[in-house]
């Protein structure tokens, strides 16, 4: 969930220790400084006075400067950071209830527990199956610990490791290629696991202005831009869910090239071996430079087999740039971070609903797979409104289902199953009119590029008739009679009205839509000649206007100010953002048809206002 609207969801009490930790570090100058100062200045010095909105700008500024914080505070004040963050950063545990964290917790130490007994075994036994070259590795890096941990009590201090210290380790763990579990065994070899209380667990983690915490609720909150930055203070580079879309491209030699230098049994089924490797945290740039090549493998053929992955496997278009494999793969890294900030989910949001409820009822454990790989909490997890909440896509799901168990769903759908399979099905559920309603402020604007990001292929020439189209789907799922038929027969050849609204006894709703390139609507006096044009022909064949609208994308300040003079036409401005928001509401509220009264009273139709009245 996103900073913003876990902020939404909290009281300012629970808010406080974040706004203090941003708050030092606004103190400290941050490296963009200029753009928070005027961020702060265009609403208020203090951040507990601004909105959630303006309180997510400031953090992405300070994104830097936050993650050197959390660094050193978790090497200073928290043992068990490392197991912590595993949990809290995995995807689906962004939202959680304080005793589900608490379960989360102690499985985690119980598995732990298990696999640390067996590490310290097989590391010990000279007959076990690690090999000897990886066992010296082991040791290195144990005996390195061991003096980090203990050098300081010949100097009468409490035992513990420096940042320096750390700093050292970590650069060590990188020569000798140690996975973040690999490296978390052998810390918890010479600094044993202690369980804390959840509640001291919570409260630190808060304090540390990791998570949120609603007492009302019991629920607990990670921000995902927090996640993005606490899995960077850990290593990982991308999220598990993009990790197993490159693995599940690879062939089956090189994932067992992987497992056998990262001591995960080779001999495991291929979705276990790909489980095995995101769990260990294994470097993912780690894997694509060495990890998946043979031992001699030239450069030129690992460019190549990196290339083909980008290019072939994940059709990634436009090609990834990079010159050098590590250009390449850093490229790739920040193709999967723009994924994870956008929330464009690839197919309309009722598209993503059909999806999860026509696979549902053909794969009955889907339901079951879904909360055990995400480890959501809830009993139905198949709804749009809480895998987005989790930031989980219609492509994380399809992706963790077998591809024999999606051969046969497309088989019972009648869905082609030549070529990717995946998206043929995102094909089948794209649900083209409510995706054209979702970028139906991007059409108002002509922002052709974004339409076309967005999976929206039209004609730059085409977009004035669809933002009208889709305008008139709008009036109609409020519950207004947009009367074609009576339009088509006033109209003229000079006169050509957008849209009407029928409301009987021949009174009628006059609807202009405007699409334009230019930041702020603000012909108004050629619109006032249009509008009272068409006034005229509607009166001259006996009809009254009891309300004209004006649809457009944004209004300049002089446009809404003329228009609050004009007493003629009785017009009120609509921003295009403002009208779907208030379909969307309309959606969630008791009435079936939208209270025309609401839209009587505004020159700028006022959305928080209306979204007010039709929710109570």
């Amino acid at each position: 969930m996103k900073l913003e609207k876990i902020l939404d969801n909290l009281n300012s009490f629970e808010k406080n220790s974040f706004l203090k930790i941003i708050d030092g570090i606004i103190a400290k100058s941050p490296k963009n400084r200029k753009e928070v100062d005027k961020i702060l200045s265009e609403s208020s010095r203090d951040l507990k006075n601004i909105d959630n909105i303006n309180i997510s700008k400031v953090f992405n500024f300070i994104e830097i400067e936050f993650t050197e914080y959390l660094k050193s505070e978790f090497a200073n004040t928290m043992s068990q950071f490392d197991i912590l963050t595993d949990i809290i950063s995995r995807d689906g545990n962004c939202i959680m209830k304080q005793e589900w964290f608490a379960r989360l917790y102690e499985n985690e130490l119980t598995n732990f527990d298990k696999k640390l007994k067996a590490f310290e075994k097989s590391i010990i036994d000279e007959k076990s199956e690690i090999e000897k070259s990886r066992r010296r590795d082991y040791l290195i890096y144990k005996a390195c610990l061991y003096t980090a941990y203990n050098n300081d009590r010949d100097n009468n201090l409490e035992n513990k490791i420096t940042s320096d210290e750390q700093s050292i380790l970590f650069t060590l763990s990188q020569q000798l290629c140690l996975s973040q579990e690999e490296m978390k065994l052998i810390n918890y070899l010479i600094i044993p696991v202690k369980k804390l209380q959840i509640d001291t667990v919570i409260n630190e983690l808060k304090c540390l202005g990791v998570l949120f915490y609603s007492k009302k609720t019991n629920t607990i909150y990670i921000a995902d831009e927090v996640v993005k930055v606490l899995r960077k203070i850990r290593g990982k580079e991308i999220a598990n869910k993009y990790f197993r879309r490159v693995l599940k491209l690879l062939r089956e030699p090189q994932l067992n090239l992987i497992c056998k230098r990262h001591n995960i049994d080779w001999r495991l089924p291929i979705d276990k071996k790909i489980k095995e490797i995101i769990t260990e945290g294994i470097s993912f740039s780690g894997v694509l430079i060495d990890d998946m090549h043979k031992e001699g493998t030239k450069i030129t053929e690992k460019k190549k087999a990196i290339y083909d992955l980008c290019d072939l496997g994940l059709k990634i278009n436009p090609p990834l740039k990079g010159q050098t494999i590590e250009e390449k793969i850093n490229n790739l890294i920040k193709y999967f971070d723009d994924i994870e900030r956008d929330e464009k989910i690839g197919i309309s949001v009722d598209g993503y609903e059909k999806l999860l409820t026509e696979t549902g009822e053909v794969l009955t454990e889907l339901n079951k797979q879904i909360k055990i790989e995400f480890e959501l909490q809830e009993e139905n997890v198949l709804s749009t409104s809480i895998l987005l909440d989790y930031n989980i896509k219609p492509r994380d799901i399809l992706e963790i289902i077998s591809s024999t168990d999606l051969e046969n769903f497309c088989k019972i759908k009648n869905i082609k199953t030549r070529g990717d399979i995946i998206s043929n099905i995102l094909d089948v559920y794209k649900d083209a009119e409510n995706l054209y309603l979702e970028n139906y402020e991007h059409i108002g604007n002509r922002d052709f590029n974004e339409l076309k990001e967005n999976g929206i292929v039209i004609k730059e020439s085409e977009l004035g008739i669809k933002f009208e189209d889709l305008t008139k789907t709008i009036f109609t799922k409020l519950g207004f009679n947009v009367d074609e038929k009576l339009r088509k027969k006033l109209n003229t050849a000079n006169d050509k009205i957008d849209i009407l609204i029928n409301l009987g006894n021949n009174e009628l709703i006059l609807v202009e839509c405007k699409t334009v390139k230019e930041s702020g609507f603000n012909k108004f006096s050629s619109v006032s000649r249009q509008m009272k044009s068409y006034f005229k022909l509607i009166e001259h064949n006996n009809f009254k206007v009891s309300k004209s609208l004006l649809i457009a994308p944004e209004f300049s300040d002089d446009f809404i100010n003329e228009c609050g003079l004009d007493y003629e036409i009785n017009l009120s401005l609509i921003k295009a953002s403002t009208l779907i928001n208030i379909l969307s509401g309309f959606k969630n509220s008791k009435h079936k048809q939208f209270p025309l009264n609401l839209l009587m009273k505004d020159v700028l139709i006022q959305e928080e206002r209306i979204l007010k009245a039709i929710c109570k």
